[in-house]
């Protein structure tokens, strides 16, 4: 009998539940995957607590690795005994699990030089960062970013990836320890949140001028800061909400602090288009299997300790990624 993590009614981390479920038979167009590694990530607390809301009950998680073990009707683009790894949305859900089914569309081919471990660890931070780095900004040598939450598991990433391009990367710490793990990892500065001015900081780095781009994923307690750290015309990348959503925001307000362009993505959109879905896999495993970029997993735990495994990362007790192993 496979296992998984279910919820039945949306809330703190109590409700998850560690349940026996049956799998079933692929469909059309489905396969059924033995997971090795799932992927542990802040989007998860938003599908448990109820600002994404599902049908319930409901399976948890939108990102692991593991083998396929049998495929339905009209599936082509994987074969029995294939490493693959994958994340989503709605499409996805239901990670937290031993066995499952899930659309062999969302699946990618594991390149025999990544782990499992790695790629449950990277694979939805992986694509984030790959959207970021080449999608959102024309980023050239010389360039400055402020990246709030450095120490996680995107931050790590777009650290490395920023200083293979040249850009100086100013990030954002609540302790000492993650200033250290940040500056090891491609900060050239760090700014600790906790008792620093954000923006006063990086318009002292930056010589007054302020930064070209500011990935924020914290939201409501840094949005003022993040505006107030661009320089002219510069672009905020809301990317997350880990301390709430971000309040209504006046047009003219952009205007103001001098023609700023805001924008919050989701990878969803970037990850839509198969061929481009495939080019940002291939760059971001490349990198990673080069050892350009290297994959920080700090935190392992037993797919039964789901309900934990939230508490410690709603609390910032995480640096870098996050996994259960199966």
């Amino acid at each position: 009998m496979a296992k998984a993590i279910r919820m039945h009614a949306p809330g703190g981390p109590e409700v998850l539940r560690f349940e026996d479920v049956e799998v079933g038979r692929p469909g059309s167009g489905q396969v059924r995957l033995r997971q090795v590694a799932v992927g542990l990530n802040y989007a998860d607390t938003y599908f448990r607590n109820g600002t994404y809301p599902v049908q319930l009950p409901s399976g948890v998680g939108v990102e692991a690795a593991g083998v396929v073990q049998e495929l339905g009707k009209g599936v082509r683009n994987v074969v029995v005994g294939d490493r693959v790894t994958y994340t989503g949305f709605i499409d996805t859900l239901g990670a937290y699990s031993t066995e499952r089914l899930l659309p062999a569309a969302a699946l990618i081919r594991l390149p025999e030089t990544i782990a499992f471990e790695t790629a449950a660890a990277m694979t939805m931070r992986g694509l984030t960062c790959a959207y970021l780095m080449r999608r959102i900004y024309p980023f050239k040598r010389g360039d400055t970013v402020l990246l709030h939450a450095a120490a996680g598991g995107v931050g790590l990433i777009v650290a490395q990836w920023a200083r293979l391009l040249g850009i100086t990367v100013i990030g954002t710490v609540s302790t000492e320890e993650k200033a250290a793990i940040a500056r090891a990892h491609g900060c050239a500065h760090t700014i600790d949140y906790s008792r620093e001015d954000v923006a006063r900081q990086v318009r002292e780095i930056t010589g007054g001028r302020g930064v070209n781009v500011v990935f924020d994923s914290v939201g409501r307690s840094t949005f003022a800061g993040s505006l107030d750290s661009l320089q002219r015309r510069g672009l905020l990348v809301c990317v997350g909400t880990a301390s709430g959503p971000i309040p209504p925001v006046d047009p003219q307000m952009l205007a103001i602090k001098g023609s700023l362009f805001m924008t919050r993505p989701a990878l969803a959109d970037y990850i839509a288009d198969p061929l481009e879905k495939a080019q940002l896999a291939e760059e971001i495993f490349g990198h990673v299997a080069a050892g350009r970029i290297r994959i920080e997993i700090n935190q392992h735990y037993a797919l039964e300790d789901a309900a934990q495994a939230h508490r410690d990362l709603e609390s910032r007790k995480t640096t870098g990624s996050s996994i259960f192993v199966i």
